[in-house]
This record gives C-alpha cells, structure tokens and sequence, in this order.
C-alpha cells in the first residue's frame, strides 16, 4: 500500500475530519473512498453520486473527454509512437540545469 503526505488548509482539514465522523469512517478510510468516487465511474450508490455531485460543483470532476471520429489505425499508432521518441531526454535537460 503507498502511503501519500498531504499539506492541507487548516478549514478542510477540519471538514475532513468531522465528514469521516459523521460517516463513521476513520480519516484514512474516508479520503480513500473519497479519491474513489472521483476517479471511478463504475463506482454507484447514493453516497458515491452525491459526493460526485459536490465535486462536479467545486470544479473538481475531470471528465474524461470522449475522441470524435474513428480510432487511430495501427500505422498512425506506431508513427506517433517514432515521433515522440524523437525529442531531447530529460536527462539532458537536468544535466543542462545542474551546470
């Protein structure tokens, strides 16, 4: 399990805290189901969709935009994938910066 460290505002720290209450959940568990209900869609129940709800409010949600047209062919994967390996490596561009 990877364990993540936040810098949170004091207020939503708070507001955290005293969610996870109501909800009987511990902090952990509550931010946990939280990151969940944002990020999967397959996800259902009352809970998940009215916490869908107030992060499509606080401009939150990311939709995931949906192409147009039909999918790429097997020929222009494979040259979009020559293409983007065509630039300078990162590693350059740290080496450049430590000088």
């Amino acid at each position: 399990m990877k364990q993540v460290t936040l810098r949170l505002d004091e207020g939503l720290a708070r507001d955290i805290k005293r969610a996870a209450l109501e909800s009987g959940r511990s902090v952990n568990s509550y931010v946990d189901f939280a990151l969940r209900a944002l990020l999967d869609p397959e996800l259902a129940g009352d809970e998940v969709a009215s916490m869908r709800e107030r992060f499509r409010r606080a401009g939150l949600l990311a939709e995931p935009l949906r192409p147009s047209g039909p999918p790429p062919t097997p020929e222009e994967l494979e040259a979009a994938r020559r293409a983007a390996a065509t630039g300078k490596p990162l590693s350059d561009y740290i080496s450049e910066g430590r000088d």
